[in-house]
């Protein structure tokens, strides 16, 4: 797929874009993540291509389109310096030619604005001589607090809300009929914009317009976009942890400290292993695995179902805390769920430890 971009993108011809969605699939991955975009960097690299704009900073459903990558600017002819004192003389044997640096890190660190707008998701906006009715009935239709009122995608007035359209309705005399006599001054934020450089900002007003490069107006992003998005990329999180205490609690006090030890990763020998607490979810998966083991639990759940499931949540794990910022999916969200209710359900059926 790449070579075939590669050869007509090479010809001059345009290549099709795709969402980051579906480029992310040609390499097996469901989100983006270190390893994920070093790969596909690499790949793309090797290509001589770039995609547009960068995969990294745009949202997943974003779409994309591939470019030949910038030429390196060249390097500067050498010039001819008198040997200095100490330095080998001429057509003595060179140094040791130093190993290549290893990289792998993302080119885009930090989460941007840009992330959170679905292009998907069309601006809705009032001109300044929109009547209120027709605003009013546009945020009704929506479900928005408030619309840009704008003259054309770049041209901005400002911001026509249900706040500044009730004082105006009531207390002003006449009473207006058109949103230029509602319109407040707006705020907004760029795309490149760190989102966590402009949340303050989205909260004291409720909302920024997002313009980007070409100072387009791409969207608005409001308090329920955050709490929404903070909610996606947060639960997996206290899912995990949730199951993670389930399972020390249900091998608390059966297990001896050098018990305990006997199941550390091998490659992890300087920790040290204490409590329950010191495990991994490997290493609880390890200790579980063992039908000696598995007796102390006093459960009458399956040994190997058990293990085979609690292997696929740490799979998982791996997946949550290596991934970029893309969500997890809600098969994904649904097993974690469910597997934290089966532990529920097996807490309250155990028998008390001899």
């Amino acid at each position: 797929m790449i070579q075939d971009i590669q050869k007509a993108v090479a010809e001059g011809r345009p290549s099709d874009s795709v969402s980051v969605r579906e480029l992310i699939g040609w390499f097996g991955a469901a989100r983006r993540g270190s390893n994920v975009n070093w790969n596909i960097r690499r790949v793309l690299e090797q290509a001589g291509l770039v995609t547009i704009p960068d995969f990294e900073s745009s949202h997943i459903d974003g779409r994309v389109q591939f470019a030949l990558a910038p030429l390196a600017p060249p390097l500067p002819e050498p010039v001819e310096v008198e040997q200095q004192a100490g330095e080998p003389p001429p057509g003595a044997p060179a140094a040791p030619e130093e190993l290549p640096r290893v990289g792998g890190a993302g080119v885009e660190p930090a989460y941007r604005v840009s992330r959170l707008l679905d292009p998907r998701v069309q601006l809705v906006s009032v001109v300044p001589d929109a009547t209120l009715e027709e605003a009013a009935t546009l945020m009704l239709r929506h479900d928005f607090s408030q619309l840009p009122v704008m003259t054309n995608e770049r041209e901005v007035r400002g911001i026509v809300s249900w706040e500044s359209i009730g004082p105006a309705a009531i207390f002003s005399n006449p009473r207006p009929r058109f949103v230029r006599e509602c319109t407040k001054p707006h705020v907004e934020v760029k795309t490149t914009d760190s989102l966590f450089r402009v949340i303050n900002r989205i909260i004291e007003s409720s909302y920024v317009l997002v313009r980007d490069e070409h100072r387009v107006i791409k969207g608005i992003l409001t308090t329920t976009d955050l709490s929404e998005q903070f909610q996606l990329l947060a639960e997996p999180f206290l899912l995990l942890g949730e199951i993670e205490n389930h399972i020390r609690a249900l091998i608390d006090g059966r297990f001896t400290e050098a018990e305990l030890s006997a199941v550390k990763d091998q490659g992890d020998e300087a920790r040290t292993i204490e409590t329950v607490a010191d495990l991994t979810l490997g290493e609880h998966q390890r200790l579980l695995e063992r039908p000696e083991n598995w007796n102390r639990l006093g459960l009458n759940a399956d040994r190997v179902v058990f293990v085979k499931e609690l292997d696929k949540i740490r799979q998982l794990r791996n997946d949550v805390m290596h991934f970029d910022s893309d969500s997890i999916t809600e098969i994904e969200r649904t097993s974690l769920r469910n597997f934290l209710q089966f532990l529920h359900e097996l807490k309250t059926l155990q028998t008390p430890a001899r």
